[in-house]
């Protein structure tokens, strides 16, 4: 059957969310099980959010708006631009998956780093373009330089996230800046901010702030972490209002359904909730980071809600034994000493500590 597809498609692995709380459940007989594997805001969406979701029940045998424009014009009230400029998507992810579409044919060259958000490979793959792949440095942070150095030609598009998933580290202004600079202007540079809201440091960039250094910047946003409506699948993408026009052409009409779109102009509005999130992540970032300082061998700073951390023993082995604890992290098959752990609440984050001490312990 391996003719049906590309060797590139055969090549893949099906993308691996965090374990389910209920199949944990079920396999081990477990209850209180605390799940830090998956990125997810531990509070919740905002109220008035989950108002606004239960109000729009009532329209569902209705299409939804498939222009978005009210959601459209939330985002863009926030975020300072005009409405032609923005994008919605189900979630950022769909959004990453419709510039290759519309920007890219097979002839053409796609870059992004390595270790990073493992769907560019996979989208990559999926529209058969050629991909160089950048490592990152002994840091785990993207080597723009080296992103610089292969470009080719045929290069169309550049993808960066920024936090990195899943190191959580950075690429700061000054470094950024510098690197739209010396992109040439027809490359589509992709600046994936998914944990945008979570980065605290002085010299973290606010990419809409840099659309003045490079003609073709495209910024991705989504409401799946900081906003906590993961479930509802909700992104937007904010570039040139040309390339947005030619998306929008590609773009599945009714992707963002009633219900999600009204829970997100709901959590937009709801600042108050999302600076409540942000607070907890950094409060419990810190400890969650001080705590694997005791046991890892080293522990990447994080600037995300998740924070990467490498132990003498393989990741793999202490994920299986800290699932016999009730705990569920993430192992990184790239990363094979790492493990991933989702910023949670105290509670979570102490238990899932207490638990990997044990099986640290017990493994040396």
């Amino acid at each position: 059957m391996s003719e049906l597809v590309s060797e590139q498609i055969a090549a893949l692995q099906p993308y691996q969310g965090g374990k389910p709380i209920e199949e944990l459940a079920r396999e081990q007989g477990l209850t209180n099980i605390v799940k830090l594997a998956s990125n997810e805001n531990p509070l919740g969406p905002s109220p008035e959010a989950l108002k606004a979701a239960v109000a729009a029940l009532s329209e569902v045998h209705r299409y939804p708006d498939a222009s978005g424009y009210r959601l459209r014009s939330a985002i863009a009230e926030h975020n300072g631009v005009n409405i032609d400029e923005v994008i919605h998507g189900n979630g950022s992810n769909e959004i990453i998956e419709l510039i290759v579409r519309t920007f890219m044919l097979p002839q053409h060259h796609i870059i992004f780093g390595q270790p990073a958000f493992s769907m560019y490979r996979v989208v990559a793959a999926a529209h058969n373009v050629q991909a160089t792949p950048i490592d990152t440095d002994a840091d785990l942070v993207h080597q723009l330089d080296a992103f610089l150095n292969a470009i080719r030609p045929e290069t169309r598009v550049i993808l960066i996230d920024n936090p990195n998933n899943p190191t959580g580290t950075y690429v700061p202004s000054t470094v950024l800046e510098k690197f739209l600079d010396r992109v040439p202007a027809h490359i589509i540079v992709v600046l994936d901010e998914a944990y945008f809201e979570y980065a605290e440091k002085e010299d973290y960039p606010h990419a809409l702030k840099l659309r003045g250094r490079h003609e073709n910047l495209v910024v991705l946003r989504t409401l799946s972490k900081a906003y906590g409506l993961a479930g509802f699948r909700v992104g937007y993408g904010i570039g040139p209002a040309q390339l947005i026009s030619y998306m929008n052409r590609l773009r599945a009409p009714f992707n963002v359904g009633v219900v999600s779109q009204e829970a997100a102009i709901a959590a937009i509005k709801d600042q108050r909730h999302l600076q409540k999130c942000v607070e907890l992540n950094r409060i419990e970032r810190k400890k969650l980071e001080l705590g694997l300082a005791r046991i890892a061998v080293r522990v990447i700073p994080s600037q995300a809600n998740f924070v990467l951390a490498e132990f003498a023993q393989a990741g793999a082995e202490l994920y299986e034994s800290l699932l016999k604890e009730g705990v569920i992290v993430r192992p990184l098959p790239n990363l094979p000493h790492f493990l991933r752990i989702s910023v949670g609440t105290e509670f979570e984050n102490s238990t899932a500590l207490s638990a990997l001490t044990r099986v640290v312990n017990q493994a040396s």
